[in-house]
């Protein structure tokens, strides 16, 4: 099941994170910019309020939750309501697949790694933006998760992983971004953006879905 429950009840407070930690917040969107690709339709797949489809360019999002998805729609995203296992698209219709903070609350992220790469045109991008469970601020997140409306459910998951269930989805060409060097809390202004990871607690994967020979 989806769980978009604490999304449904509690979209105040997830709009005020972005507003309270705008040094983080930038930092994670220039951090997406560094690997998304200049042209092309995307499609977010966890589009939630649009906070990270409105400034990117992307038209199309998918996201389950119906009270975050209005004000999507009122950043001028067109929302498809349903889940990243299923997504609700033709295959072989979007450039590129954006996946931002989405994949610690997928019931099954090989799934949702496959709908990508199906609907994905040949040569397409998956971009992956995820907090490392690895990173200082993923063991802080995952230790206090049952603190948190909106992590209580996460399954946060390390970069290794994220790696194995993307090339088991066929995806290959790995490009790696991080940034969030920092509590974000504490941050006065947006940190640097970084080739690869393991230093970074926000990180972002690129692959590429193989051209057809």
């Amino acid at each position: 099941m989806p769980k978009v429950e604490s999304f449904e009840k509690n979209v105040d407070k997830y709009e005020a994170w972005f507003d309270r930690n705008r040094a983080a917040y930038a930092s994670e969107l220039e951090a997406l910019r560094a690997l998304l690709p200049k042209s092309g339709k995307g499609l977010e797949v966890g589009v939630g309020t649009g906070r990270f489809a409105a400034p990117l360019g992307i038209r199309v999002g998918v996201d389950p939750a119906k009270a975050m998805g209005k004000l999507a729609m009122e950043r001028g995203i067109e929302v498809r309501f349903g889940v990243g296992e299923n997504l609700p698209c033709k295959d072989s219709s979007f450039d590129f697949v954006l996946l931002v903070t989405t994949i610690c609350f997928l019931d099954d992220v090989p799934a949702a790694f496959g709908e990508a790469y199906r609907v994905l045109k040949s040569g397409g991008s998956i971009l992956v933006g995820f907090i490392d469970r690895e990173s200082s601020l993923g063991k802080v997140y995952e230790q206090r998760k049952q603190d948190s409306e909106f992590y209580r459910d996460a399954a946060f998951l390390s970069v290794s992983e994220v790696m194995r269930h993307l090339k088991q989805a066929g995806f290959r060409g790995f490009v790696f971004r991080q940034t969030i060097f920092q509590n974000p809390t504490e941050m006065k202004e947006a940190d640097p953006v970084r080739s690869g990871y393991g230093e970074g607690s926000f990180v972002v994967v690129r692959a590429e879905k193989p051209h057809k020979p």
